[in-house]
This record gives structure tokens, sequence and C-alpha cells, in this order.
């Protein structure tokens, strides 16, 4: 799908709201990723504290964290979206669902994590230094985030998704962040090899 007509750091609520509306939602796998499963499973000793999910879709994320202990916020730019998450996450859990912006919002207050799968491919090339800007404005010093990214050759002309590599990705947190850890997850069968997650601590 190319990106003809699409805003880059303004608020594209309107191109990601059509998307839900009419249900051209193939990145919607039912539920959470398995690189997070994974990733949670293994680490039970993880600090808890606040988690920021943004672009958290269908919402299978969030309640992923908020069952492992984690008081869980989603936010997605379509209404939609947050409306589809408040309607399917049982009460009870840690996990809320607000409609903003995250690369140009200010954060209600810092977070201690803050998680992404695949919101950074589908950010235009041209607005990807203010998501690295943003990740840092909300996070904590010390903050930590982990991000599952969509690997794609970086000459791949039509987006969402976007392509990107390991290089770029390096290139452009690095100042801000420091890097933990990054592997090559387990991933839905159609993404297998192509996933890969970065553990980052703010500095």
């Amino acid at each position: 799908m190319k990106n003809e007509g699409r805003p880059v750091l303004s608020d594209e609520t309107q191109y990601w709201e059509e998307r839900y509306r009419v249900a051209d939602t193939p990145w919607n796998k039912g539920e959470g990723s398995p690189a997070l499963v994974d990733f949670l499973a293994s680490h039970p000793d993880l600090p808890r504290g606040a988690v920021a999910i943004p672009g958290c879709g269908f919402g299978h994320d969030v309640r992923l964290w908020a069952q492992a202990g984690f008081n869980a916020v989603g936010y997605d730019l379509a209404p939609s979206a947050v409306q589809a998450c408040r309607r399917s996450t049982p009460a009870g859990l840690t996990a809320t669902f607000e409609q903003g912006n995250f690369l140009i919002d200010a954060p209600p207050s810092p977070f201690d994590w803050v998680f992404e799968h695949t919101l950074y491919c589908a950010i235009q090339r041209e607005a990807r230094d203010s998501y690295a800007e943003a990740a840092a404005r909300w996070l904590k010093p010390g903050g930590q985030l982990l991000a599952v990214h969509y690997l794609l050759p970086p000459d791949n002309p039509d987006g969402p998704p976007f392509g990107c590599t390991r290089e770029e990705i390096l290139a452009r947190f690095g100042s801000r962040f420091e890097l933990q850890s990054d592997w090559r997850p387990r991933s839905w069968p159609n993404r297998e090899g192509l996933e890969h997650c970065f553990w980052w601590r703010r500095k």
C-alpha cells in the first residue's frame, strides 16, 4: 500500500481509523506477540511498573503485560481500535486504553517500560527520528524499551510496513539508549526470520 497523500508528523488518525473501520487489519493475529510471550515467560523477575504500548491495535500485547503483573496502558490513533480493546478486555486486569499520538503527545507521566510490536515499521521514514525522540520522552531515566521490529529491505517502496534494518535501528536509537540485548524471536509462521527484538535502557 503506497503512502501517497498521507501526512508524516501530523495526525494520521483518519488513515488508521479507516483501516479499522473496514477491517483492513492483516497485522491482527488474534493473540499477543510470540516474542512478548516468550520474553515475559523467561524473565519472571522483571521489576514491575507502568508500561506504555503505543500502536496497540486490538490490545493483545497490553493484556499480556497486565496478566504478567504490570500496569499496562495501550495507545492507538484509531478510535475504533481503542473501543475494540475496551470491549474485549476482562474486568480486573490492570489494562487501560487511550486514544493518542505517541509521536507527538506528552505522556501523562513517564513510564517504566515502553513496548512496541512492529509500530516502527508502520511509521513513514521521515518520522522515524521523532519515534526515537518519543520513546525517550515517554520513559523515565533508566526506563526500558522492548521493541519487536519487522525487518524488510530498506528500499521497500510501499508501506506500511516500510523497510528497515538492524543497522538502522542501532544507529537511530544508540544515542539515547543503551542496548541490553537483541535477538531473533519466535514469530508467527509468515514472519519467521523477519522479526527482531531489541531490549534497550534509556540513558
